[in-house]
């Protein structure tokens, strides 16, 4: 399992993010392979060695040649006293076009979320990169449509529809699917002060697309006493799509690391860190989830039986009845549900839509879970997936356990006509001896 850590306790945005993973040692040739798929070629991109604060990072810039001002950068027009107004803004945030754009502006700076779409599947990235740097925009899209209270369909990508911004969230992708990476954990994101401006005034910060990321997925903020924006809405969606965790391990090894400078100029510079790490002693990994619970007495076993097979559909990781008595003596269920805290709402509205309680508890829970992997085998039946965990023994040492999964067991068994048990034995034997 390839562990990263990004340590944005300065921050993290798009460039700051690829510069990182670039410093650890992605594949550059491989990045530059795909952006010349790209169907909008009207950029140029350049990596170099930059120093803050006398350490020395890596720096990735994009340049636009299609005649857009890049303000993304500019300390005047972020925090000056005064706004002047370039031709195209970075930092405009999505919202119908108006008459005044002409149809040339319109197509370079206005995208819809299916148009990047369409743009990011004619690249030659690979499927798992493309449902990255989907993941992410569509995150971003989620925020900017409740800050503008417009259908996720609705939203005109701007800042981050721009080209430049294509670039960086696609070569997030493209970086992360080189390096194989399976876990990604983000302790905390490092956030200014302070109000900065946009297209259409001055916002307060954390910009609201920042704020409604975080609320959506549960994301640790932590302030930075310095006034600024150290985290942007392409760095806060790139976190809320990647991070599996926000504990460390006890121990572990730093395998390597790499650092990406931000541009902007704070009196605390902005710097990303990128670490591969392998975790030693424990090898169980740590992470949170919600616990939700609910008493219900009154509603029919068809009933709660449909509704575990949605949440389950849903997304929910575990769920399960309890049977309890409750006042009066009257027989009931508490039922339980574990999720990761983006999906919080969604499983309690298939909750309340579904059954007859009106109020569910939560609280914030942490697990420890083994290492797994999957893993396919061949069977003379054809072939079945079975999950790989390492666990330990009461003395700490870790052996290899197989668990065939129960669905690709049962497809077979129905398929040949056999029965359950003697399949599944033969499926954990044919991973013992892979």
């Amino acid at each position: 399992m390839t562990t990263l850590v990004l340590g944005a306790q300065t921050g993290i945005s798009g460039d700051m993010t690829v510069a990182a993973l670039l410093d650890l040692g992605a594949d550059f040739e491989k990045l530059q392979q795909v952006l010349a798929t790209l169907p909008d070629q009207q950029f140029q991109i350049a990596v170099s060695r930059v120093k803050k604060n006398a350490l020395t990072a890596c720096d990735f810039k994009v340049t636009l040649t299609n005649g857009a001002a890049d303000t993304d950068h500019d300390m005047n027009y972020l925090f000056g006293e005064k706004a002047h107004h370039p031709k195209t803004s970075r930092h405009e945030h999505p919202e119908a076009s108006t008459a005044a754009h002409d149809h040339e502006h319109h197509h370079r700076d206005h995208r819809h979320l299916d148009d990047i779409f369409r743009l990011l599947d004619q690249t030659s990235a690979t499927d798992r990169a493309k449902n990255i740097a989907k993941k992410i925009f569509t995150i971003v899209a989620e925020a900017e449509a409740k800050a503008h209270g417009v259908a996720i369909d609705e939203v005109h990508f701007h800042e981050v529809g721009a080209l430049d911004s294509i670039v960086d969230i696609l070569s997030v992708a493209v970086l992360i699917d080189d390096l194989n990476v399976d876990q990604v954990i983000v302790t905390a994101l490092g956030e200014g002060y302070g109000e900065i401006r946009c297209q259409h005034g001055i916002l307060p910060i954390p910009v609201p697309a920042v704020s409604h990321i975080a609320e959506a997925h549960g994301l640790t903020l932590s302030r930075i006493d310095c006034k600024g924006e150290f985290v942007t809405p392409t760095g806060a969606a790139i976190v809320a799509a990647l991070k599996t965790a926000e504990q460390l391990p006890q121990r572990y090894k730093i395998l390597k690391s790499g650092l990406g400078a931000g541009k902007r100029n704070y009196d605390r510079p902005s710097l990303l860190r990128a670490s591969l790490i392998q975790a030693t002693g424990d090898q169980c990994g740590q992470d949170k989830v919600i616990e939700l619970s609910t008493n219900i007495d009154d509603s029919t076993a068809e009933t709660l039986g449909f509704t575990l097979e949605k949440l389950y559909a849903h997304g929910a990781l575990e769920a399960w009845f309890t049977p309890i008595y409750t006042k009066k003596c009257r027989p009931a269920y508490i039922l339980s549900v574990l999720c990761k805290p983006d999906q919080q709402e969604k499983l309690e509205n298939i909750i309340f839509s579904n059954t007859t309680t009106i109020g569910i508890r939560s609280r914030e829970v942490f697990r420890r879970i083994l290492k797994r992997h999957q893993l396919t085998v061949q069977t003379p039946y054809g072939d079945a997936e079975v999950k790989v965990c390492e666990v330990p023994d009461q003395e700490g040492v870790f052996h290899t356990r197989f668990y065939p999964e129960y669905e690709t067991v049962k497809r077979l068994a129905k398929e040949h006509n056999l029965d359950l048990p003697g399949l599944y034995r033969l499926v954990q034997n044919a991973a013992e001896n892979a």
